[in-house]
């Protein structure tokens, strides 16, 4: 971890004195809240920190507060990511490559994160996208949730809440269908913050899984017309505004916190699900075509590659840690940290403990994230999958493999000095690409056990 540039004098007394008001007025944050904010198709470079036009500046300020991560990695589609971070394992273990639809190989007991904060005492809460199943027995209340809002189904009209197909109701209270009105992104977040008002003395999980910005885009005119001299790009404009809009709802989250003198015992994390998407066609048959092409959305730039890409720009993301007091302020963790470590994280924070019967594929990167931790070992030289419909990709040591399929093609790149993957090795490293490439049918071979293991 490295320390930010140094912060004057003046700035640095008064945020230590703003840091001794909170820590007096809060919980001991031995076993903390947990926020846990998931944007949804969120770019590299669509967030303000990360020198974006687009303006988040609740965003900024808390990640300032905290420890930015600049190699956290999910996964390139949304149910995958959103699999690993309640499981605590690589997706591929459960057959999930791609976006779900009504049902999964996924059963209750492997959302080992809420299941198991749940035992330990903790209240479990998710507000927002689920995309693990809809059918009553892939619902989030059997998944080890408490209470549930949002929709279940992967994408929906921001005021219709219908999913893409028809008039399919997707949005639910506690498992079961409800109409309500207005913009997803206030809805979910108007859950969010009643959780935090209503949280009382017992600690909480709050996982609130945004919609925004993915498409279909209708924001409040309010939101575009700060862009209208920003992006010439009208689809650019609407996506800067339902992230700028995602970012003040998310300050009121933090609000929420502070308010009620949470602030100094919440551990809040911040994540996209995956890199951003370059465009949107509108199929015809999606929201009964009341929706035009999006020609531009995000910008992972200068990651290379997209939404749905094994490539970095399609599993990098940006993400951040805030828990004050604990997290050091205005640092950087350069250490690559996956989604599915937030499983063996948080329940180490919580005072929990994991099983090796669970085989989970993350670590508890605590050592990397709270000072004073004890390290793990199991932290260097691990190795990082993914796997997709379409192909697969390792990480180690620095050094990252992807094979597709259709093209029958192997790629390896030495991200410490080519962190932008411009230059492929795979001919010269021979001896290198073989040793990956045996790495990662090892791995593989997990998939096919667990899989028919069901």
């Amino acid at each position: 971890m490295r320390s930010a540039p140094r912060t004057p004098a003046p700035i640095l007394a008064a945020l230590a004195a703003a840091s001794v008001c909170v820590l007096s007025a809060s919980q001991d944050p031995a076993r903390p809240n947990i926020v846990f904010v998931l944007a949804d198709d969120l770019g590299w470079n669509d967030i303000g920190y990360h020198g974006s036009e687009i303006r988040t500046p609740n965003l900024d300020r808390l990640a300032a507060e905290g420890a930015k991560l600049d190699r956290h990695y999910v996964y390139p589609t949304c149910s995958p990511t959103r699999v690993g971070l309640l499981s605590g394992r690589f997706p591929s273990r459960f057959g999930v490559l791609a976006p779900l639809g009504a049902t999964t190989k996924m059963q209750g007991n492997d959302a080992r994160l809420p299941q198991e904060l749940r035992r330990l005492g903790y209240r479990t809460h998710i507000s927002g996208k689920w995309h693990i199943g809809e059918t009553p027995e892939h619902r989030p209340l059997g998944y080890g949730f408490d209470t549930t809002y949002g929709y279940l189904r992967g994408q929906i009209d921001p005021y219709t809440h219908r999913y893409k197909f028809g008039d399919h109701v997707t949005w639910h209270r506690n498992d079961e269908f409800v109409e309500e009105a207005g913009h997803v992104t206030d809805l979910i977040t108007d859950e969010a913050v009643r959780v935090v008002r209503e949280s009382g003395d017992e600690p909480f999980f709050l996982y609130v899984a945004h919609h925004s910005p993915h498409s279909p885009l209708n924001e409040p005119p309010k939101w575009i017309a700060p862009y209208e001299e920003t992006f010439e790009d009208i689809w650019r404009r609407h996506f800067a505004a339902a992230v700028t809009h995602m970012d003040e709802e998310i300050g009121r989250i933090a609000a929420a916190i502070e308010e009620a003198g949470k602030t100094a015992s919440t551990l809040f994390v911040f994540s996209s699900d995956n890199g951003g998407q370059r465009s949107w066609d509108a199929p015809p048959q999606n929201y009964n075509g009341r929706y035009a092409p999006h020609t531009t959305l995000g910008n992972n730039l200068p990651l290379r590659g997209w939404k749905g890409d094994l490539y970095e720009g399609g599993i990098r993301v940006p993400a951040f840690v805030r828990w004050p007091g604990v997290v050091e302020a205005g640092t950087v963790v350069e250490a690559p940290v996956h989604i599915a470590d937030w499983t063996a994280t948080f329940l180490s924070v919580a005072g929990g403990s994991t099983e090796e019967s669970w085989k989970l594929d993350g670590r508890d990167v605590g050592p990397l994230l709270f000072p004073g931790r004890n390290g793990d070992g199991a932290l260097e030289g691990r190795t990082l999958y993914w796997r997709t419909p379409s192909g697969a990709a390792i990480q180690e040591k620095g050094w990252k493999l992807i094979l597709t399929k259709k093209e029958d093609r192997a790629e390896l790149f030495d991200l410490a000095s080519d962190p932008y993957e411009t230059t492929d090795l795979a001919a010269s490293e021979p001896e290198r690409l073989a040793k990956m490439k045996a790495k990662l049918r090892e791995i593989q071979e997990e998939d096919d056990v667990s899989e028919k293991a069901r």
